[in-house]
């Protein structure tokens, strides 16, 4: 078989790869257009983690190929420095520093001038996290501990709202981690997020649409009351099931207002036994703080009627693909595979470790909450129906 030759790619090729990397293409499709295998590309992608290098900008500051031209002009015909700044509108001392680390009246040359000065420029900011190394240890922390970045950043603003140095953005910590050439935090932390990417991934590269099937006497979402939609009032709750191997699963409920988490030991998918386990978890809260439930439309909660009968708790069902109706249920999905990956035997785990699970979430900051934890808004709940 015949080799094939060894391709440089262009600094357009390059731009081109990232283009359809972001717009979700996998390595082996990007390869294909310039016929060559994904490794080709694998390379090039992982070298910054997944993220786009920035694009390089001469800043509107700096001297220009035609002002520095103009310098040279001004040299030959032996202008002052004065009237070479006046000419151009610039400080004399910025002239005067130009020529003079560029060899002097005798030596200086416009073109070689502006490349060295593009090469120069070439000076890369230590990251913050590398320069306060008290920050990096409480992001390492955290990181451990199964905090995100975004949590870690809101918190930090919370917990330290009187010092800007100990403010540092998710996508720095993000790219810190990705980018391994910044050297402040350690490649392992990687395993440390939820999702264990070794580099980021476009979010259109696994769009996923699942339809169900019918369920009897369904009471869809559209007829659900709009006092619910706002989130104000507690006790509206969203569930689902998620999937494990050797056919096991667990029920994952999450209270709408205060993103409070609850996991379910279910047997089986049957709906006699996801109804029972739902039952009984039912009963161990307040009436005030379990008014509906949202469930999509798998076929584990057709016996939604002896559930409502059961527990006066009404049940609502999704569209058919439309899992955004659910979306607090759907991120806390996302969440615990974290702690439960997918390919694993769910079945493993009793429902004390279930009940340990949910309560790391819920002592976790949340976003949607400004960093409060879904466990206090929840307790604060609690309280008001004492």
């Amino acid at each position: 078989m015949k080799r094939r030759k060894r391709i440089y790619y262009t600094a357009e090729q390059r731009e081109l790869m990232w283009d359809r990397y972001q717009q979700g293409d996998s390595l082996a499709d990007i390869a294909r257009l310039f016929d060559r295998y994904h490794s080709s590309i694998e390379h090039i992608i992982a070298e910054t983690g997944g993220i786009r290098p920035p694009v390089r900008k001469r800043s509107s500051r700096c001297l220009s190929l035609s002002e520095r031209e103009e310098i040279s002009r001004g040299i030959a015909t032996d202008e002052s420095i004065r009237e070479i700044a006046s000419g151009l509108c610039r400080a004399p001392s910025t002239i005067s520093r130009e020529i003079n680390r560029n060899g002097g009246y005798d030596l200086y040359r416009a073109s070689r001038a502006d490349k060295v000065a593009w090469e120069r420029a070439k000076r890369p900011k230590r990251c913050k996290l590398l320069c306060n190394q008290s920050l990096s240890m409480i992001v390492a922390r955290k990181l451990k501990a199964g905090w995100s970045p975004q949590q870690i950043s809101g918190w930090l603003k919370r917990e330290y709202s009187a010092g800007e140095n100990f403010y540092v953005s998710h996508e720095t910590i993000y790219k810190t981690l990705y980018i391994q050439a910044r050297g402040a935090l350690k490649k392992e932390l990687i395993q440390c997020l939820r999702s264990q990417r070794v580099k980021r991934r476009s979010k259109y590269s696994s769009l996923k649409g699942v339809g169900r099937g019918k369920i009897v006497d369904a009471i869809t979402i559209s007829e659900r009351p709009a006092s619910v939609e706002d989130r104000a009032v507690p006790g509206h709750w969203e569930g689902d099931l998620i999937a494990g191997t050797h056919n096991s699963y667990i029920a994952t409920l999450v209270e709408r207002h205060s993103r409070y988490v609850m996991l379910v030991k279910v047997a089986d998918r049957k709906t006699a036994t996801v109804v029972t386990a739902l039952i009984k978890q039912s009963k161990k809260l307040p009436n005030e703080l379990y008014k509906s439930l949202t469930w999509d439309r798998g076929s584990e909660l057709s016996a939604h009627k002896r559930f409502t009968l059961a527990t006066d708790i009404k049940v609502y069902f999704c569209d058919p693909q439309s899992p955004w109706q659910r979306g607090s249920n759907e991120n806390t999905n996302r969440l615990l595979r974290q702690y439960l990956p997918k390919g694993t035997n769910l079945s493993d785990h009793s429902q004390a470790k279930l009940n340990g699970i949910a309560r790391r979430l819920n002592e976790r900051p949340r976003k949607t909450l400004e960093y409060e934890t879904p466990a206090a808004r929840f307790n604060t709940c609690v309280a008001a129906t004492a």
